[in-house]
């Protein structure tokens, strides 16, 4: 049986959390007298968002595709503020459009960052909250896994991922202490979405409402968080209904094609924040010193954003 954490004495590392709902999820599990890591990579931003919130909070660097970084901000936040009770994995980002005008390196960024992220910080955080024979990991999905996002084929397969892991995980570490559980938000105002349109007759959700929810999961454990909670029996109505049914309610509120029919003007600030950074040209002749780039740790572009 999992042991239930106590209000006020755990502490919870968020990744992707400088912004967006990592953010919210911060502030919202610092208000419980939690003790919080914000982990980014935007260094500059998770220290500053640690700031805002007070000496329980610690903010630092993290690149979730490097196993090696993201255990050594486990390590740290264990340094810090001791053994990490809650790891919520936050950190993903979401390109869209068309699926043949996305490029090779655009979907590999998104498999990098949405799925081995996941997988790194699971591997991470396991063994010492095995070994304490407790713990709680969150993993950010999206309603997208678990139904078709044209626009978004990629990031959804990405999502789907999650799902699978998340529950794969649960039944794998069964009677051990540990609970899993799979956060699944619909649209969120985040950058995540912007130059989009959102969904007829469906109002998007804000990152607070996300936080809320996991808060209340850390002291309620359950396997799945669907934000708005409705999604929950629309996905259960689709196994019935069919897949007729389903894409055509899908075009009914024009889920088909909010990642088609999208403002790239409006979306272009978060599209170049995701973007992976522009690898360095070799120099024919050695220039002056003023002219070079130092090649500092490709890993600390600012290059990844949050969900």
């Amino acid at each position: 049986m999992a042991t239930k954490l106590i209000t006020g004495s755990r502490v919870v590392a968020i990744t992707g959390a400088a912004r967006g709902i990592g953010l919210a999820t911060a502030k919202a599990v610092y208000a419980t007298g939690a003790k919080v890591a914000i982990a980014d990579i935007d260094e500059a931003g998770a220290k500053a968002a640690a700031a805002s919130l007070g000496d329980r909070a610690f903010g630092t660097f993290v690149d979730v595709t490097d196993f090696d970084s993201f255990a050594a901000f486990i390590a740290a936040t264990e340094d810090a503020l001791g053994p990490v009770d809650v790891l919520d994995n936050n950190a993903g980002i979401m390109p869209i459009g068309p699926f043949l005008e996305e490029t090779p390196e655009t979907a590999e960024r998104q498999l990098t960052i949405n799925v081995l992220g996941v997988l790194n910080g699971m591997k991470a955080v396991l063994p010492g909250m095995l070994a304490r024979g407790r713990g709680h990991i969150f993993n950010t999905a999206s309603a997208a896994g678990k139904t078709p996002v044209p626009g978004g084929l990629t990031y959804a397969a990405t999502k789907a991922a999650i799902v699978s892991a998340t529950e794969t995980a649960r039944v794998e570490y069964r009677n051990r202490g540990i609970h899993f559980t799979c956060v699944m938000p619909s649209f969120t105002n985040t950058d995540l979405i912007a130059g989009t349109n959102g969904t007829r007759f469906f109002k998007n959700a804000e990152p607070e409402d996300v936080a809320a929810a996991i808060v209340d999961a850390i002291e309620n454990p359950r396997p799945d968080i669907y934000v708005p909670g409705t999604l929950k029996g629309m996905f259960t109505a689709q196994k019935f209904v069919g897949r007729g049914v389903r894409d055509a309610l899908n075009r009914a509120i024009k889920a088909d094609r909010t990642f088609l029919e999208i403002d790239r003007t409006a979306r272009a600030g978060y599209e170049n924040r995701i973007a992976a950074p522009e690898p360095a040209k070799e120099l024919a002749a050695a220039p002056s010193d003023d002219a070079v780039v130092p090649a500092a740790d490709p890993a600390r572009e600012p290059a990844s954003a949050r969900d």
